[in-house]
């Protein structure tokens, strides 16, 4: 039973490594250019941010400050699916007194909103210095990068900022992430119960595909005013501090340009949700489906 459930652990482990990762890196050009337009008013749309990055920095550019998310996403995943997972038994068991008993929807979204809020907690430094890096040379004023890289980005914004200085954002990103990721697993399930063949105890992978993006698309329509919010004040303190605080973000960003401005980035979002989401959904259920044989 230990050597079973040390095998299983790994298993998990790595399959969620290989499935971030490959979302992290299908999805990072999209999710550049989509930080850069909600951070920069230099842009005229994606397609001028596209252009402009290609002509000045290379493909290179699209995929500054990669490293950061790709070695923490094994973490965030695990704390995430970890959390949810845990947390839908746990509802379960209470409720209904069996923790393998079919989860009710509202159980569903709750643990979505758990898994979501806990993986903030060692997501969030990773998440700032991507910003950072992604958007470094940009500002106004800007002559030389100050960062040599994600570590060095690290630790000198926990040097100068202090260690709350990676957590810059954090209660956007919370409130991003917990709506985001109840959403998310409440309409992946649904798509998926709903496409079952009768009798069928799991989906098809064309089924887990598809609920895959059109889970991770829905939830990005609520998510993306709390991710504009979150990057424009990681980014407030590479210069001349704007925002007081994350209210007057708010307040400000609506104030100056209107409240489209809450969904700069959405249509990139969605775009890149799908293969994203599609990949980290597969190798979920591939998880789950190499456990229950042997459960």
């Amino acid at each position: 039973m230990v050597q079973y459930c040390f095998c299983f652990c790994f298993l998990n482990r790595v399959t969620l490594v290989f499935a971030g990762a490959f979302g992290v890196v299908v999805g990072y050009p999209l999710d550049t250019v989509k930080v850069r337009i909600q951070t920069q008013n230099r842009y005229r749309g994606v397609w001028h941010c596209i252009r402009s990055t290609c002509k000045t920095e290379g493909v290179n550019g699209f995929y500054r400050g990669m490293l950061m998310p790709v070695s923490t996403v094994s973490l965030s995943s695990s704390v995430l699916f970890g959390t949810y997972r845990n947390v839908l038994q746990c509802l379960c068991q209470l409720r209904r007194g069996s923790p393998d008993v079919k989860p009710a929807k509202q159980d569903i979204f709750l643990s979505g909103l758990a898994g979501g809020v806990a993986q903030v907690s060692v997501m969030s430094p990773a998440d700032i210095v991507k910003v950072r890096l992604q958007c470094q040379g940009l500002s106004a004023g800007a002559t030389k990068p100050k960062y040599h890289g994600s570590i060095h980005c690290l630790l000198t914004i926990a040097r100068e900022e202090g260690i709350l200085g990676l957590y810059k954002g954090a209660q956007a990103l919370a409130l991003r992430d917990g709506p985001a990721f109840a959403i998310y697993f409440t309409i992946y399930n649904m798509i998926c119960e709903q496409l079952a063949a009768p009798g069928q105890t799991q989906p098809e992978w064309k089924v887990v595909l598809l609920a895959g993006g059109l889970s991770g698309m829905c939830s990005w329509g609520i998510a993306t005013p709390m991710d504009l919010i979150k990057a424009r004040l990681q980014m407030d303190w590479m210069g001349e501090q704007r925002y007081r605080g994350f209210f007057h973000c708010i307040t400000d960003s609506v104030r100056s340009e209107g409240p489209g401005v809450l969904y700069k980035g959405l249509s990139l979002n969605c775009i890149r949700a799908i293969p994203v989401n599609m990949a980290v959904f597969s190798m979920y259920e591939v998880v789950l489906r190499l456990l229950k044989p042997s459960a």
